[in-house]
């Protein structure tokens, strides 16, 4: 009998993004399996359950499709009440943020689910084109870019008006990850002068093939897998100390700095939003995981004396045809290789899997969450 493959509904409130989006479900059907979507998953993100239903069956409700499920795909960790629908031993693929789910984590342990954190994949050349982390911060440097461009009180661009020039915006980008190199793209794409810090020494070339010019503050911060270290005392002070001055100078500031796994990195002191003209604007990225600049309130938009401050939420989603898109192809990246005549193997030697399994046979494999449990 074939593998059973499904797609439930996104229970999370504003979540607008679907596991897979048609063209994979057919993708995967055409390797024999069977493809299940619950009726009306893909409805927020403008997918209809007619095109689903050229290449997969639709399911009434979530309880039914998780009754038959042996593989089921999601963006979203599962509630409580949707681990406890999951079949004892099937398969989950999800972002699953394990740090923040604790007990989730305990319940897909204790019911032998074999689950897999998208977020963990590791930054290997090989699995770039799994990288769920790096498509959807793709997304969302692009909307931020879109955002305060939106909120600052100045064009971005330099204009000739028959009222005279008008000189194009500054824009700090803190932060040259996928996300912030972005950010930078679009914002030179829109007409402002952007300059980039990063702690990483070697997004320098990356940040100038943009047009974008380094802001170096003599602080490294360069780690193993692609990520940043945290810094030191001395050095976030001096690191401080220089992007106080270029942020002053700015029209708009965006952040993007994250660890994962951990709180953001308070960057943007309140003296430096102080320090800011009226009518400036500040978009932090970071939000999610407590944000960069120490008066972001998370999901709000608020004003410090004259200064427009947003923390958005779950930006990818604000854009879900591209980003459920470029989320569903992660998937088949990562999944399709072990799928022949309609049955699944997975290899357990291969890198790749291994390091992005969360729990499996009952026991939980990600060593810092079981640590964490």
């Amino acid at each position: 009998m074939p593998v059973r493959m499904a797609v439930p509904k996104e229970l999370v409130s504003g979540e607008r993004r679907v596991a897979l989006d048609p063209t994979m479900a057919e993708r995967f059907a055409k390797l024999g399996v069977e493809m299940l979507v619950e009726k009306g998953a893909g409805h927020s993100a403008f997918f209809s359950d007619e095109v689903y239903s050229k290449s997969s069956r639709l399911v009434d409700d979530a309880r039914a499709l998780y009754a038959e499920a042996d593989v089921v795909f999601k963006v979203q960790a599962p509630t409580l009440e949707e681990v406890e629908l999951l079949r004892d031993g099937s398969t989950l693929l999800a972002v699953l943020l394990p740090h923040r789910n604790v007990e989730m984590v305990k319940r897909l342990r204790d019911k032998k689910i074999t689950s897999f954190a998208m977020e963990l994949i590791p930054r290997i050349s090989r699995a770039q084109s799994m990288d769920v982390l790096s498509s959807q911060a793709a997304v969302s440097g692009y909307k931020v870019a879109l955002l305060a461009a939106n909120l600052t009180s100045g064009f971005f661009p330099m204009l000739t008006t028959a009222a005279g020039t008008i000189r194009p915006s500054k824009v700090v980008i803190i932060g040259a990850g996928v996300a912030g190199l972005q950010a930078i793209a679009t914002c030179r794409r829109l007409g402002a002068m952007v300059e980039a810090y990063d702690v990483r020494p070697a997004a320098r070339q990356e940040i100038e093939s943009l047009g974008a010019k380094m802001i170096d503050t003599g602080v490294s911060a360069a780690s193993e897998g692609g990520y940043a270290r945290e810094l030191t005392a001395e050095e976030k002070q001096k690191q401080a100390d220089v992007l106080a001055k270029h942020i002053a100078a700015a029209s708009a500031v965006i952040t993007t700095a994250a660890v994962p796994g951990r709180a953001a990195p308070k960057i943007v002191t309140i003296a430096m939003v102080e320090g800011m003209r009226r009518g400036t604007v500040i978009v932090d990225m970071a939000a999610e995981s407590g944000g960069n600049c120490e008066l972001t309130q998370p999901g709000e938009t608020i004003e410090h004396n004259g200064v427009t401050i947003a923390g958005p939420l779950n930006i990818p989603s604000s854009f879900p045809v591209p980003a459920s898109e470029m989320y569903a192809k992660n998937l088949f990246n990562f999944l399709s290789p072990m799928i022949k005549d309609g049955n699944m193997n997975l290899d357990w030697n291969d890198e790749v899997i291994a390091k992005s399994a969360l729990t499996r046979d009952g026991q939980i494999v990600h060593e810092p969450t079981s640590k964490l449990v």
